[in-house]
C-alpha cells in the first residue's frame, strides 16, 4: 500500500514528518494522513513524494510481484487524482514494473494536467463512457465511447474534456512513468 511505502521510505531516509514536509513543501498533517491511509493524495503530491525519495511513482506503489493472480475490486482500488474536480484514476493492476492500467473520470471542461507532457512509454486509452479529446503533439483526437488510441508516450500529450457529462476510461501505460 502507498500508505506504508511512504512511511517505509521516510524511515529509510531518517525523516520526521516535519522534515519530509520541509523537502516536499507539503504540510506534514497531510503526511501524516497520507501514512495512516486516511486520505488518498493528489498526483502532484505523489509526484512530490517520489522525488524527495529520489524515486519514481511505480516505487511507491510498488508491491511484491504477484504469486496468484492480482483481483482488483471496486471501492478497494488506489486512487490518485490531479486536484480537486480534476481527474481521479483508480489502479486496476498492481505495482509492478512492465505494466499500469488506470480507469480514469474526467470532469467536464477538465484536463489531465494544465500542459501537454511525455514520457517514455506506450500509452492506450479506451473510452469506456461520454467523450474523451486526446492531444498527441499538435495533433487533437476526439473519441467517443467504444474507440481508442495508442501512442508514443514520449510525445507530449494529454486528455481533455471539452464536453457538459464526464469521461470515463481506460488507460494502459508500458513501462509505468510518472
Amino acid at each position: 500500500m502507498l500508505s506504508e511505502r511512504v512511511r517505509s521510505l521516510r524511515a529509510q531516509h531518517g525523516l520526521s514528518l516535519r522534515q519530509l514536509a520541509e523537502t516536499t513543501g507539503l504540510s506534514a498533517a497531510l503526511l501524516s494522513q497520507v501514512e495512516r491511509g486516511v486520505t488518498d493524495p493528489s498526483l502532484s503530491t505523489v509526484r512530490r513524494l517520489a522525488e524527495a525519495f529520489g524515486t519514481d511513482l511505480a516505487t511507491l506503489f510498488a508491491e511484491p510481484p504477484p504469486g496468484d493472480p492480482h483481483i482488483s475490486r471496486p471501492g478497494r482500488r488506489p486512487l490518485l487524482s490531479a486536484g480537486e474536480g480534476a481527474v481521479v484514476y483508480e489502479r486496476l493492476t498492481p505495482g509492478r514494473t512492465d505494466l499500469e492500467v488506470l480507469r480514469g473520470r474526467l470532469e467536464p471542461g477538465r484536463a489531465t494536467s494544465a500542459e501537454p507532457w511525455g514520457h517514455a512509454s506506450v500509452e492506450c486509452a479506451v473510452v469506456l463512457a461520454g467523450t474523451l479529446t486526446v492531444q498527441v503533439g499538435d495533433g487533437r483526437h476526439e473519441l467517443v465511447t467504444g474507440e481508442s488510441i495508442s501512442f508514443d508516450s514520449r510525445a507530449p500529450h494529454r486528455y481533455l474534456n471539452t464536453s457538459t457529462v464526464p469521461a470515463e476510461f481506460l488507460v494502459a501505460v508500458t513501462p509505468p512513468n510518472p
